[in-house]
């Protein structure tokens, strides 16, 4: 059994955990305000960085509101707002409970297409369930302080003990529909199995419901809500600005990280095929090839650990029209791919000497790009041009 601090230390260590926290906000302060009087040099684009929100904890998802408002989630299990460029102090209430362990937490959050109309947002977290704990898909009504009418409108099966791989991002398609990635949970067998939720992109109505277009829907022992398998663990996904198709990227093992155009009913190889490595250092698979499993439009060796992605539209920056950003969470660094059509053809790494893990990657309504750190304190910066 774990023994207890005595009583009369107690004190003493909460104050030694204050002063580290206030320690930690410090150096991230004066980080951010180096970064921010620095300029960086893209070959297409000059960029200084400009801290938003700071002094949050492991920051992982990003949504825009109408009227220049953002919402962003703490892994824990806060909800923000962001409100006239300022961090309001208080988390936003009715946020379901979750469950804060390994990989696990509040994750994504994402606004209803008709926001205006309708106040919905969806969030996606780790949560308990009769089988154990997975990934779970909440939508609630925005009221501008707090969230009402909370659903679970989906809870991926089977659950586990673990705490690795719950995916999880969603992205709503030019189809109305939602696209949610479920990481295969640490079972990398259960990618390849129909009967699992795991290892998957799966596809819902905005309520929940499963379409009627969906590829596995009248197969037998197979889970209707599915739309691709064979992932590992995608921890981002975009809609293509111009063809409306789905990208998705992904984690691989050691090495071997994809990005996929996600095509309905296909399978993406994990565990059979893939571009990398156990951590151990043994092969995994059959190799990086197979008949009937698609390959990746980019892959990457040794791992840079994608996470989230964006297709940069916006003004401010012209020379990154069209390109993918893609935050690197091991290699600590913003990813920007050019493309010819859906080829990959050039790859620039950003922010190399900032040390700061990128978790997610947005282009906001106002025309600049703005990332998110996964730290203890994290930061919302935002990318903003420099001469």
């Amino acid at each position: 059994m774990r023994s207890l601090a005595p009583l009369s230390h107690r004190p003493a260590r909460r104050a030694a955990s204050a002063a580290l926290a206030a320690a930690l906000l410090v150096t991230l302060g004066c980080a951010t305000a180096a970064a921010q009087d620095k300029v960086y040099r893209s070959e297409k684009a000059a960029f200084r960085l400009k801290p938003i929100a700071t002094g949050l904890e492991h920051p992982w998802g990003l949504a825009f509101l109408p009227g220049g408002d953002m919402l962003v989630t703490e892994r824990p299990g806060r909800l923000r707002l962001i409100r006239g460029g300022k961090l309001v102090k208080a988390p936003i209430s009715g946020v379901p409970s979750v469950v804060d362990r390994g990989q696990g937490g509040l994750l994504d959050v994402v606004v209803h297409p008709k926001f205006s109309q309708n106040r919905l947002i969806y969030l996606t977290y780790s949560g308990r369930g009769m089988d154990g704990i997975g990934t779970h898909v909440a939508r609630a009504r925005f009221t501008g302080e707090a969230l009402e009418d909370v659903q679970v409108i989906f809870a991926a099966r089977p659950g586990d003990t673990g705490g690795r791989h719950f995916g999880s991002r969603i992205v709503f398609g030019t189809d109305g529909l939602m696209y949610i990635t479920v990481g295969d949970r640490g079972e990398p067998d259960n990618a390849q199995k129909l009967t699992t939720h795991t290892g998957k992109v799966l596809r819902l109505t905005d309520d929940g419901k499963v379409p009627r277009g969906n590829p596995f829907v009248n197969r037998t022992g197979a889970r209707p809500e599915i739309f691709t398998y064979g992932h590992r663990n995608a921890q981002g996904i975009i809609r293509h600005p111009k063809t409306g198709d789905i990208w998705a990227v992904e984690h691989g093992a050691r090495g071997g990280d994809e990005i996929n155009i996600l095509k309905r009913g296909a399978n993406y190889g994990w565990p059979v095929i893939t571009y990398g490595m156990s951590y151990a250092g043994f092969p995994i698979g059959e190799g990086t090839h197979k008949p009937g499993m698609e390959q990746p439009i980019k892959y990457w060796v040794p791992s840079i650990a994608p996470s989230g992605m964006a297709f940069y539209t916006g003004d401010k920056f012209p020379g990154w029209q069209g390109n993918v950003f893609i935050g690197a969470l091991v290699l600590q660094h913003l990813n920007r791919l050019t493309l010819d059509g859906d080829n990959v053809v050039g790859e620039e790494r950003l922010l190399q000497d900032w040390n700061q893990r990128i978790r997610d990657v947005r282009n906001g309504p106002d025309g600049y790009l703005y990332i998110l750190t996964d730290e203890d304190p994290g930061a919302v910066v935002r990318l903003e041009p420099a001469p």
